[in-house]
């Protein structure tokens, strides 16, 4: 069946950026699904990022994720770019900052636009892009003792 251009639910919501934030407190992804329900949305996709226990071959103890000021405001930067790409009719992400453990809940990102491929790549697009651009940065404590800053 052809996609018709006639119907509103094919495009952007008006207000398509539901939740935006930076929080030392842990994160839900039960929240950040409620935040994209959308009745013209057919296709809703997810990103959850978590702690893991290794990066670059060493084994991760814990880490911390600090952030600039300016850091929410970057991430509504990055979500308004993502709406004008895509047709979104929901978004939304959150990050946590503070001290995290292998597992914990580090980042929570998702869209919802009127077919799954759009919503598969808006998300996509979204966690890249909050990932490269936001000033958000780790400090990971290795199980050897070593530390090293990401993102710094």
């Amino acid at each position: 069946m052809a996609v018709t251009s006639d119907h509103p639910g094919e495009y952007a919501a008006d207000e398509p950026v539901k939740l935006i934030g930076v929080r030392e407190a842990p994160l839900s992804v039960d929240e950040v699904f409620r935040a994209l329900g959308d009745d013209a949305a057919g296709g809703t996709a997810l990103f959850v990022g978590t702690v893991r226990n290794h990066d670059g071959g060493a084994d991760v103890d814990e880490l911390a994720y600090s952030c600039h000021p300016s850091a929410e405001a970057e991430m509504r930067r990055i979500a308004e770019k993502v709406v004008a790409e895509y047709p979104v009719r929901a978004l939304a992400a959150v990050h946590r900052v503070g001290e995290l453990k292998v597992g914990d809940l580090a980042v929570v990102v998702g869209v919802s636009c009127p077919h799954r491929g759009e919503a598969f790549e808006a998300c996509r697009k979204l966690i890249d892009d909050l990932k490269h651009e936001v000033p958000i940065w780790k400090h990971q404590k290795f199980s050897d003792g070593t530390e090293e800053w990401v993102g710094a």
